[in-house]
């Protein structure tokens, strides 16, 4: 007999918003936000022809990925991002409209069998697509619930075919400064860039996004490929990356080139280690007005911590 042990931060079934009254919901908020802030609907809901890959969604979730929290209303969550290939402020959305996403091509390359160049769309037909829910949490002590679409990493290194010899995996953003105005501030080492160790990549909770709130994902997010690693903070969920190259060093991630006093490789969340200019012990959870405790890891600390096991000297939390 299957004996199912619930997971820390799953919830009952029972407790889950039916699909359809979520839905009706979003959409109610969302219009209501946007008549009544001036928020352009734009933002969360353009046209599904936009994007080729628009016919995919929406995907079937994965219902080992549930939290205990209410997802975030997507006209909140596409109007306050960080993304600072265009710009340091949280309405970065209207600017970033200008990333072209198609043609998008990814190369995989470092330590692998044999490096390739991969259109997006033909990485998506590969891949095995699905829905997540996940907590997500900023360095800047506040979080959002997203319903992310994509894939495990795991099958992204799989298909790279890495050498034994590859121990961290880096990825690129884009780098246009024509387009990206942020990309201009010649004080930021662009582009920007993040690492994750091989076991961290194949850990069965690192995603890679291609689509949120039931469509691709919108620009804003990140589009057409970004990362989503719910147990870190989120500047190390790098956006619309271009480039996986498996490595045996350590990269230096953007943040950390930096400040790596405040902006560390690992960025684990710990509510018991302060950032150096706030304190990490409570979040605000965006578009609810309210604080709440940090969990340590985000609440996902029984399927990640032993990847910490044995590392010592190293600043995990920051």
């Amino acid at each position: 007999m299957l004996i199912r042990i619930p997971r820390g931060w799953e919830i009952k079934e029972s407790q889950v918003t039916p699909e359809a009254v979520f839905l009706n919901r979003r959409a109610l908020v969302a219009g209501a936000l946007a008549a009544g802030s001036g928020i352009a609907a734009p933002a969360f809901a353009q046209a599904k022809d936009e994007d080729p890959s628009a016919g995919l969604y929406p995907l079937k979730r994965n219902e080992a990925f549930q939290v205990d929290r209410p997802l975030t209303d997507e006209a909140t969550a596409s109007t306050y991002n960080n993304f600072y290939e265009f710009g340091s402020h949280k309405q970065i959305w209207r600017a970033a409209q200008k990333l072209p996403i198609r043609p998008w091509t990814v190369r995989i390359d470092g330590l692998v069998e044999k490096p390739f160049e991969i259109a997006i769309d033909d990485l998506l037909k590969r891949m095995p697509l699905e829905e997540r829910h996940y907590r997500f949490r900023c360095v800047e002590a506040w979080s959002m619930t997203v319903p992310w679409g994509g894939f495990p990493m795991k099958a992204l290194v799989e298909l790279a075919r890495p050498l034994s010899a590859a121990k961290y995996v880096a990825m690129d953003t884009f780098h246009n400064p024509e387009i990206a105005s942020g990309q201009k501030a010649s004080w930021y080492p662009w582009p920007y860039r993040e690492g994750v160790t091989i076991e961290e990549a194949a850990n069965e909770l690192t995603f890679l996004v291609t689509g949120v709130y039931g469509k691709p994902a919108r620009k804003q997010y990140g589009a057409p490929l970004r990362l989503a690693l719910p147990w870190k903070y989120g500047f190390k969920s790098v956006k619309s990356i271009v480039r996986f190259e498996f490595t045996d060093k350590r990269p230096v991630s953007f943040w950390e080139k930096l400040q790596p006093a405040e902006y560390g490789f690992w960025a684990n969340v710990n509510p018991q280690v302060s950032h150096p200019r706030w304190s990490q012990a409570t979040e605000e959870v965006i578009g609810t007005g309210k604080r709440v405790p940090t969990l340590l890891f985000n609440g996902y600390g029984e399927f990640v911590a032993k990847l910490y096991d044995g590392i010592k000297g190293e600043k995990l939390f920051v």
